[in-house]
């Protein structure tokens, strides 16, 4: 009875991708055909060079794989260091910093803009990549999910490095970052997503769209005046979820395990 109940809710959360690629191969006349039907009347595979080329969807993609990819090796980096100092190492007023670290999180990305802009702009950093990357690249919550999992690791391994002749870092690079990989995989994936569908952020900071934007602030350029091609916005969203299914099956061997222990623990 629960795997049919399994079944049931995964179907209806597969329902809206069923319909984005069905609607993403027909004509354009029978989006909103009545009665509505899921397939139309022929498979249009060419509305996906029609998305690609109606605008200059390639660029958003490769922008948005580079703007996501770089702010997540940044983010795992500066996580996993900021996670090992909060969890492993000795120093007055640790606890309290960090309490005053996870209020952060409860800030809205939408109060920081303001400020964020104006400090981008004091840089010089407005319509630049890395106005798009640097910024949301230090959260608390990469650093909150490593720091859960650096203190289920039993201290006898760091005293057994130390005995050997470890420092701290190496400690940290040779023990406790090769342990953190599932937890590393699904603050890699959590990131990545949130840099790919990040769409307020890149409108503000982004003065050249066809330049510099990334793929959501591609797809709002299908809504005109002069109306939506609704076949071709739903061919280049299929398109744009490449990327991410891509990172979840890379991924996908340290994810189970890492959404299973990462900040279940603590000490």
């Amino acid at each position: 009875m629960s795997a049919v109940l399994l079944w049931l809710v995964a179907g209806l959360f597969l329902l809206p991708l069923v319909y984005t690629v069905a609607t993403s191969l027909k004509p354009a006349s029978e989006v909103f055909s009545v009665p509505p039907t899921l397939v139309g009347s022929e498979l249009r595979w060419s509305n996906y060079v029609d998305a690609l080329t109606y605008l200059p969807f390639q660029r958003f993609i490769l922008n948005g794989v580079f703007v996501a990819t770089a702010g997540t090796l940044i983010t795992l980096v500066t996580a996993s260091l900021s996670a090992y100092a909060f969890s492993r190492l000795r120093w007055r007023g640790r606890d309290a910093l960090f309490g005053v670290f996870l209020v952060t999180l409860m800030i809205p990305q939408e109060i920081l803009v303001v400020p964020m802009f104006s400090l981008m702009q004091t840089f010089g950093w407005v319509d630049t990549y890395r106005a798009l990357i640097f910024p949301w690249a230090f959260t608390a919550f990469g650093v909150f999910l490593l720091r859960q999992f650096f203190l289920t690791v039993p201290q006898e391994l760091s005293d057994a490095a130390v005995i050997d002749g470890a420092g701290k870092f190496r400690t940290f690079w040779s023990v406790m970052l090769p342990l953190a990989r599932p937890s590393l995989a699904v603050l890699a994936v959590f990131t990545f997503i949130q840099y790919w569908n990040s769409f307020l952020w890149p409108l503000v900071i982004t003065n050249t769209i066809e330049d510099k934007g990334t793929v959501p602030l591609g797809l709002s350029l299908f809504f005109s005046q002069q109306g939506s091609q609704w076949n071709l916005v739903m061919a280049a969203s299929v398109v744009s979820m490449v990327p991410t299914v891509l990172l979840l099956l890379v991924l996908r061997r340290h994810l189970v395990s890492g959404i299973a222990t990462a900040g279940l623990g603590g000490r």
